[in-house]
């Protein structure tokens, strides 16, 4: 994670792995990376990510090779030939989609009603908690990363304040609305038959 913060010697070990297939300690042993794929992520060139996530907000395809060239060049700036020569293949992602996004919250808001389940609860977002926490969980410097903190803050910390008041009670399912204030939580009603 980061590759471009790790220090000088960091790159000199990934140089012997990925030129030479394997790593040798100072005792002597061998590890060998025959069927190891390495993955690193950097950060270098995300300014150009940002401006065309900016600048293209209505067509993801607008400008993306552009985009995709200016942060290459920035990589061969910023890292050594002899270690760039060495990578099979580097991959430019897209800034995510608002309804990409929405999956992330709603990936987030299903591991929550996991956790729900020893207690027979369940949460429910309606539409526009949805969009709420989508357009508020989201940072284009960080990604989705602020909506778990999000998520804690503004829908777990509340839950369980709820729960200790009894206002919310095992068993029952919680919807989550928002309004021009944040989140709103209630009780679904139970249809009774009669």
């Amino acid at each position: 994670d980061e590759i471009e913060k790790a220090h000088p010697d960091v790159f000199n070990t990934l140089l012997q792995v990925l030129d030479e297939g394997h790593l040798t300690d100072s005792k002597g042993r061998r590890v060998d990376f025959k069927n190891t794929v390495i993955i690193m992520t950097s950060n270098v060139g995300s300014n150009y990510i940002l401006d065309y996530q900016l600048k293209s907000a209505d067509n993801a395809d607008a400008g993306y090779e552009e985009m995709k060239e200016k942060v290459l060049e920035t990589l061969r700036q910023s890292f050594r030939p002899e270690f760039l020569n060495r990578i099979d293949e580097t991959v430019v992602f897209h800034a995510l989609t608002a309804d990409q996004l929405k999956h992330i919250v709603d990936i987030q808001l299903m591991y929550l009603n996991r956790r729900l389940v020893t207690r027979k609860m369940e949460i429910k977002a309606k539409e526009e908690a949805r969009d709420w926490l989508a357009k508020n969980g989201y940072d284009p410097v960080y990604g989705a990363r602020p909506l778990k903190r999000l998520i804690q803050k503004d829908i777990e910390n509340p839950l369980a304040k709820y729960i200790l008041e009894g206002e919310f009670l095992d068993g029952d399912t919680i919807i989550i609305d928002a309004d021009e204030e944040g989140l709103v939580f209630e009780k679904e009603e139970k249809l009774v038959s009669v």
